[in-house]
């Protein structure tokens, strides 16, 4: 009897064991198919670009402010010429922007972190970090001067793609649309002039560069765990700040979601437009409208309990801010979001972005005192809620929103029913003509 409860304890301990391998086996399965599906395969944009937009719109209601940047890159370069001995202190532009604190302290100051650390959390992830040097001189002084016209312009409008598009306009602010009507047009027309055979630089055929190099499975599983560690690090630094500062916590936890969301879904605005005017490829436009459309109705739920809306002056500003925007990200080649995701990746061409973004806000808030008479204080702050109502107000905004989606659908079926007439002429045997 002993040998036989012996036998029968054994043999359950080894199905117990198998039961155990299996559960663990199943669990790493799982594991592994969240990992390639979630964190290593880009993410649908639509559905990044609408999340965004309700992130935006909690981003509002919690901080009370925008989701924006370029007014944080106009205080660093603020604080660079502070501490190259120039006082700053009197300028006018730093006392509306306000200069108080600093990166570590400022709502924008922590959420711009937070971005570049989702983005660099998400690119370690998907092992797409490689340093990308810029081999073209041209290109790089295209990056400094085109970054520079985007942040001269955004600060000189009082906002950039982010703080109009994605909040300017969900807070019913008529600046947001002159902005992101002229950014269009800016786009538009920085497509026509860097198709010049001027801009084009002459390709290099290399021995051996068409090879594909093989991915290390070792490296890309470091990258990945010291994407998690970038990763947690400040998610549990955002939950510790906020409890003792609910706004400052919570916008670093935006921030982080911010980063992963505009690295893993690849948003860029330059992208958006670029890809309209070239190609006639609508389909990033369209995310981003929707997205905006979500947000809207966040945004409007919170001004109505009370959280004020951040309404800009409708000058004259805001279409030269707007066409100068939309040239620069084109000559740059990036956005504000494309070339915080891309520098992080590694590509060099987007760091002297960076660069030329800082600069040219910064020297907006030099030339400040000399344009803002003249092109923004002697205009209204018009408000759209204030002008028509609240449900009026939120009606014009989504008819306008409805209009630049029938627009830019009718403009991609134009398009490629151009395309396609130009192809049937040039090849009438093709197509049976």
């Amino acid at each position: 009897m002993a040998d036989i409860s012996k036998i029968t304890a054994f043999y359950t301990a080894l199905a117990n064991h198998h039961f155990n391998l299996r559960i663990y086996s199943l669990m790493k399965e799982i594991l592994q198919q969240f990992k390639q599906n979630y964190l290593i395969k880009y993410w649908n944009p639509v559905a990044a670009v609408i999340a965004a937009g309700l992130i935006s719109a909690y981003y509002f209601g919690v901080t009370g402010t925008y989701w924006a940047v370029t007014g944080e890159f106009t205080r660093w370069g603020g604080h660079a010429l502070q501490a190259l001995g120039v006082d700053v202190s009197e300028w006018s532009y730093y006392k509306i922007i306000g200069m108080q604190g600093t990166i570590f302290t400022r709502i924008d100051g922590v959420m711009i972190l937070g971005m570049f650390a989702g983005c660099i959390s998400a690119a370690l992830w998907a092992n797409n970090v490689k340093w990308r040097n810029q081999p073209h001189k041209r290109r790089i002084v295209q990056a400094l001067i085109g970054g520079a016209l985007a942040g001269f312009g955004a600060r000189l409008a009082m906002g950039c793609n982010l703080a109009s598009l994605f909040t300017g306009i969900p807070q019913f602010s008529v600046h947001a649309w002159f902005f992101t009507i002229a950014t269009a047009v800016g786009t538009y027309a920085g497509v026509k002039v860097t198709l010049l055979p001027m801009f084009r630089v002459k390709l290099e055929l290399k021995k051996g560069a068409a090879k594909l190099q093989e991915t290390d499975p070792k490296q890309a599983s470091r990258r990945f765990w010291i994407g998690m560690v970038v990763f947690f690090a400040y998610l549990i630094a955002s939950l510790y700040v906020m409890t003792n500062s609910i706004k400052l916590g919570f916008a670093m936890l935006c921030g982080l979601a911010f980063g992963l969301l505009i690295e893993r879904a690849q948003i860029c605005f330059t992208s958006a437009f670029r890809d309209l005017w070239v190609t006639g490829r609508a389909y990033m436009a369209k995310a981003i409208i929707f997205g905006i459309i979500v947000g809207t109705l966040g945004v409007f739920s919170y001004i109505q309990l009370g959280v004020p809306a951040k309404i800009m002056w409708a000058g004259p500003n805001a279409i030269i801010g707007g066409l100068l925007f939309g040239f620069g990200i084109v000559l740059a080649g990036g956005c504000e979001t494309g070339w915080m995701y891309r520098s992080m990746e590694g590509q060099v061409h987007f760091m002297w972005v960076g660069v030329g973004n800082v600069v040219g806000s910064t020297y907006l808030a030099y030339a400040w005192d000399d344009l803002a008479p003249v092109l923004a204080l002697d205009y209204e702050k018009l408000n759209l809620l204030k002008s028509f109502g609240p449900v009026g107000g939120l009606l014009v905004n989504y008819g306008l929103l409805i209009l630049c989606l029938i627009a830019v659908v009718w403009w991609e079926r134009h398009f490629l029913k151009k395309a396609k007439a130009k192809i049937a002429a040039a090849n009438p045997q093709a197509c049976g003509c």
